[in-house]
């Protein structure tokens, strides 16, 4: 295969992949919505969980977007420096949101800042947003596209505490945010923290937190245990699915940390809605690939 039938392979592959985002939830996410329904208690609430899933029946039948914000496309890339075409993959992942536009369809959120001119292709100035991890001695490629939709993730938050509030305060933190906006972020959500040095780091990490599986834990044991009490401890809030009242009010909380400096404690919070379209494709050097997120997928 020479480099051009590569790259065209390559954004063939992804422009389908990135629009399958959109139509079809990821296999953990789906399982975890049936089991919060088999909880659930309330009526409406059984309901709320039932709209659901006639949703995603209704997107796989028609092969539509099971939400009409399709978000800003973000790509999260974990690459090998010995993966073959990484010097192309910018240019193919731009292209692949170009014709994902006009063939899955996706709705236009691209919106050019300070000219505020919606550019209709989901593509403008550093959009697709792409987030790279190079990894040496290796030659694969793992790419985690992510639809981040304006009333979930994207109004994320993030701050830094005094090293005094300590982990009291990035509960606190994490609290006020969820009970501030969840209710409009279409719950059952799975919420994201970073934990860290600064603003900028800890809000990466909150995203990449997103990409953890539904209900797998962190390896620290600390942190761990800080996902179930912030898990155990949403769900009594009692928001419920899409905001009506509930026994659950999350899917789940990842949290993901970074080593920090001895008078800061960074802390964001991300999160994704009961529709939380994010899927995970390995590329081998040969282009075969294996589709992680979703169990049995077919593009």
């Amino acid at each position: 295969m020479d480099q051009q039938e590569a790259v065209n392979t390559l954004t063939d592959v992804m422009t389908k992949f990135t629009g399958y985002i959109g139509k079809r939830l990821p296999t953990d996410v789906q399982k975890k919505l049936a089991e919060l329904r088999e909880k659930e208690t309330t009526p409406l609430a059984k309901v709320v969980y039932d709209s659901m899933a006639t949703n995603q029946e209704a997107a796989d039948k028609l092969d539509r977007p099971c939400c009409q914000d399709t978000g800003a496309i973000q790509y999260f890339i974990t690459c090998g420096a010995k993966f073959p075409y990484i010097g192309e993959l910018e240019g193919i992942l731009r292209n692949a949101v170009l014709e994902a536009t006009k063939k899955a369809p996706l709705r236009h959120n691209a919106v050019e800042t300070f000219i505020e001119k919606n550019t209709g292709t989901n593509t403008g100035y550093r959009i697709p947003w792409m987030d790279w991890d190079i990894v040496p001695d290796s030659d694969t490629c793992e790419i985690e596209v992510y639809m981040a939709g304006g009333g979930c993730s994207l109004p994320g938050a993030a701050k830094v505490l005094m090293p005094g509030q300590g982990y009291e305060g990035v509960n606190q933190f994490v609290f006020d945010v969820i009970t501030s906006y969840g209710v409009n972020a279409c719950p059952p959500l799975l919420v994201g923290v970073g934990v860290s040095t600064s603003v900028e780091t800890a809000a990466r990490l909150s995203k990449k937190a997103l990409f953890r599986e539904v209900g797998s834990r962190n390896a620290n044991e600390n942190a761990a245990k800080m996902e179930q009490l912030l898990e155990e401890g949403l769900n009594e809030v009692g928001i419920g699915p899409q905001g009506l009242g509930g026994a659950s009010s999350v899917m789940g909380v990842n949290i993901e940390q970074s080593a920090r400096h001895p008078s800061t404690i960074g802390v964001a919070v991300s999160t994704g809605c009961w529709a939380h379209r994010r899927g995970t494709i390995r590329f081998n050097p040969d282009l075969s690939y294996e589709i992680i997120s979703h169990k049995g997928a077919v593009l």
